[in-house]
């Protein structure tokens, strides 16, 4: 069903994805693929279709649960959960580990002492089998142990020939500063690594895609209502899918944009908050910057003009500049512009 909330695990279900996932099995074997693109627009649903009909044995890690000062007891904990899922396949290779222990259905890996399983090594042991190691929104790993978490992935990407690593982010830049692709310093930089990057709907697949998941739901929707959808949500899928959902349980247009709205409200706060370090005072500086960027201030000078009345405060070049490169690297914005149509209305209610 398109309109299933969820992400998509059949292909029949993946709407207009067939040359990305086609990209992905053919390139399957590659030791590093990056998975990237804006919030809500299908990351998580392509990467399970292509697991799924891969027909090889995979360990999805969800990355989203780490906190931002994790430790190596989040990291071991998160493994060992993904492990956990996957143990009908792996069960013949982990069973054996120094430093793993089966019970019953649950795997736990040990993290300290003197019979602890570093990464490297629980890469070298799944090495034994074809194995997809696919990291949903990876940039959380960035972090006070990201360097040693980066250095075991470039040791397998290196001699485990067997794996291939998956990462997707939909904070694209916060993935590239992970992955270290302008950072010479970093473990994986200078590694080719194959990206696939998920775009919106044209307008046209937009209203193909809403007029069919109307029709699968036997509801009659107005050519009106599937044009202003479109033109409120642009052709952000998960965005799509929220309207066709709520217009199928009989909300009105307006009523399907106030949830909206409210929805990305409360992520674009938590983003900014979750920043490692912000005070509030930087956080609503952040905020400002939105807000005078949604109101047409399409340049540095303008922006900078702006801000600097709102704040009633002169700002250094180096501030504004820090400010639009982590506001770029959450995806927000790109270009003094919006990626996301329902941010440039939310950040109104800052």
């Amino acid at each position: 069903m398109l309109f299933d909330e969820r992400p998509k695990t059949k292909r029949e279900d993946l709407f207009d994805r067939e040359n990305e996932l086609n990209g992905l099995l053919t390139n399957i074997y590659r030791p590093l693929i990056v998975l990237s693109g804006v919030r809500r627009i299908g990351k998580t649903s392509l990467l399970l279709v292509a697991l799924n009909e891969s027909k090889l044995p995979f360990i999805l890690i969800d990355a989203r649960k780490l906190k931002d000062n994790y430790g190596w007891k989040d990291i071991y904990e998160l493994f060992s959960q993904a492990l956990s899922s996957s143990l009908d396949k792996i069960a013949d290779i982990i069973r054996n580990i120094r430093g793993v222990s089966i019970l019953g259905t649950s795997v736990e890996l040990s993290w300290k002492g003197k019979n602890y399983v570093s990464l490297a090594d629980l890469f070298d042991h799944l090495n034994q089998k074809r194995i997809i190691i696919a990291i949903d929104e990876a940039q959380r790993l960035r972090g006070p142990l990201s360097r040693e978490v980066k250095e075991a992935i470039a040791h397998a990407y290196d001699y485990d020939r067997n794996l291939t690593f998956i990462l997707t982010g939909s904070e694209v830049g916060l993935l590239y500063d992970l992955i270290g692709i302008e950072n010479d310093k970093s473990p994986l930089y200078g590694r080719y690594f194959y990206e696939i990057k998920l775009d919106r709907f044209s307008k046209e697949k937009g209203i193909e895609f809403l007029k069919k998941g109307f029709e699968e739901n036997k509801k009659e929707a107005n050519e009106s209502t599937i044009e202003e959808i479109i033109n409120f949500f642009d052709g952000i899928p998960g965005w799509l899918t929220l309207a066709g959902n709520y217009i199928i349980s009989g909300k009105s247009i307006e009523e399907v944009k106030e949830i909206s709205i409210r929805i990305a409200v409360n992520e674009i706060s938590n983003l900014i908050e979750s920043k490692r370090n912000v005070s509030e005072i930087v956080a609503k500086r952040y905020k400002n910057t939105l807000k005078c960027i949604s109101e047409g201030n399409n340049s540095w000078t303008k922006l900078y003009d702006c801000l600097s009345k709102r704040e009633n405060s002169t700002l250094s070049s180096s501030t504004l500049s820090n400010i639009l490169q982590q506001l770029e690297n959450m995806s927000i914005i790109y270009n003094y512009d919006f990626l996301d149509p329902v941010y440039k209305e939310a950040v109104k209610r800052l």
